[in-house]
């Protein structure tokens, strides 16, 4: 292989067609399973397989009950009627999320108030909740980023002291650990996604899960039209509060079961190639690797580096460092990209503060008028935003073949820098 950049000419360091980059990997159990979905008579909500999912992965996560939905942004909105949020109230949650961790707070007329970010988990930072909480304060939603758990024990502290309710957006983080426990099993309610990229993927659905019967009821409500499901799925047909639907169907639900059947096998397979991977980055010098603390496990949803000038003694922004690293991996064949590259305060949805049109929710008489999100201070989500990318493709069939060539580009590139950034 020649050393010269292939940028510049060279020969990539990760010979093309080694990586396999389509996810979720499907074979003919998954074709059986969809297609004995087909020959139910219902394909609905009322079909077999989602029963069937629901008590698969209420065993699998460990939850009393559990409601399968079409999306994990439905559970999640589901996750904060349940809790009791009404219009006016307020919910602290990270800055640096999927929109649709602040997103399902506005859809139930309630406000997000945004804290910066642990630079070691990427969720919010627990020592902040207690400043941002105000009379109007209900709940905390700790997004569980990128395969790895939050730092919960004093998230649950900080709960409890105020009387917080606290929801888990479990949403990437299928089977990650805290302590021994799996993300999803600590706060009051947990929301998951079954959406194509994840480590569980049907193409679409999600999850609700809660242990609690009241806060079970309440999100089927939602579910459903507003009515009240029996135990034995019969509806009374009677709208008893704002509904919507948010049921998921047969097909993806076989398609999740037997997805669901691997999910152990493949988490492996993303933490071993991680974990070598992570191994060999630490020993670059500026470029950080994923945390993995101890008491955690990670499920690598998401393999996230930092690039970090400054630990090479470069005069270099530390955006620019990462655009021209990024060009020459990706050159190399390893696909790096930021996941997301915006503060959600700095949305302009937020920045508006226009949710409904006539500056709803924020202008509604409910609502606490000192609201703002201009010029937040969120000195670690913003550095974050400037440093990190994502290495892709550490999924099955993908295995330490692959990372060895991953190595091999980084080292490339990180040899020859001086050619890279000029």
């Amino acid at each position: 292989m020649s050393e010269a950049l292939a940028l510049h000419g060279g020969d990539p360091a990760v010979p093309e067609g080694l990586v396999d980059t389509r996810w979720p990997v499907i074979d003919d159990a998954d074709r059986e399973a969809v297609v004995r979905a087909l020959e139910w008579p219902s394909h609905t909500a009322g079909s077999p397989e989602v029963k069937a999912l629901v008590e698969e992965w209420s065993a699998w996560q460990g939850a009393k009950y559990c409601l399968a939905t079409n999306s994990g942004t439905a559970a999640l909105h589901m996750a904060v009627a349940a809790v009791g949020i009404e219009p006016g109230d307020e919910v602290i949650t990270s800055a640096f999320s999927w929109t649709s961790t602040a997103t399902s707070v506005l859809h139930h007329n309630a406000i997000p108030i945004f804290v910066d970010i642990d630079p070691v988990t990427i969720s919010l930072d627990p020592k902040l909740i207690d400043d941002a909480v105000t009379d109007h304060t209900k709940a905390v939603i700790v997004p569980h980023l990128h395969g790895l758990s939050a730092n919960m024990d004093p998230v649950l502290e900080a709960c409890q002291c105020h009387g917080l309710r606290l929801i888990e957006d479990c949403c990437q983080s299928h089977g990650a650990k805290y302590r021994g426990k799996k993300v999803g099993t600590m706060g009051d309610v947990a929301a998951f996604s079954l959406n194509q990229n994840k480590n569980l993927a049907a193409g679409e659905g999600g999850f609700l899960t809660t242990d609690d019967e009241e806060v079970y009821e309440k999100a089927a409500r939602l579910w459903q039209f507003g009515e009240v499901r029996r135990p034995d799925g019969t509806r009374d047909m009677n709208a008893h509060g704002m509904g919507w639907m948010y049921r998921t169907a047969g097909l993806p639900a076989s398609f999740a079961r037997s997805q669901l059947t691997k999910l152990e096998g493949n988490t492996r397979v993303f933490q071993e190639n991680a974990r070598f991977l992570s191994a060999a980055l630490a020993e670059i010098p500026g470029v950080e690797p994923p945390a993995e603390p101890e008491g955690y496990e990670h499920v690598y949803y998401n393999y996230a580096v930092r690039f970090q000038p400054q630990q090479l003694g470069l005069e270099m922004d530390a955006r620019t460092f990462r655009e021209k690293v990024s060009e020459a991996l990706n050159a190399e064949g390893v696909k790096v990209a930021p996941w997301w590259n915006i503060a959600l305060p700095d949305m302009v949805l937020f920045q508006n503060k226009d949710g409904y049109g006539k500056g709803c929710p924020w202008s509604c008489p409910h609502t606490r008028q000192d609201i703002s999100y201009e010029n937040l201070d969120l000195p670690e989500t913003r550095r974050w935003l400037d440093e990190y990318s994502l290495v892709r493709h550490l999924h099955a069939p993908n295995d330490l073949q692959v990372m060895k060539a991953y190595v091999a580009a980084f080292d490339k590139v990180f040899s020859n820098l001086d050619v890279v950034l000029a």
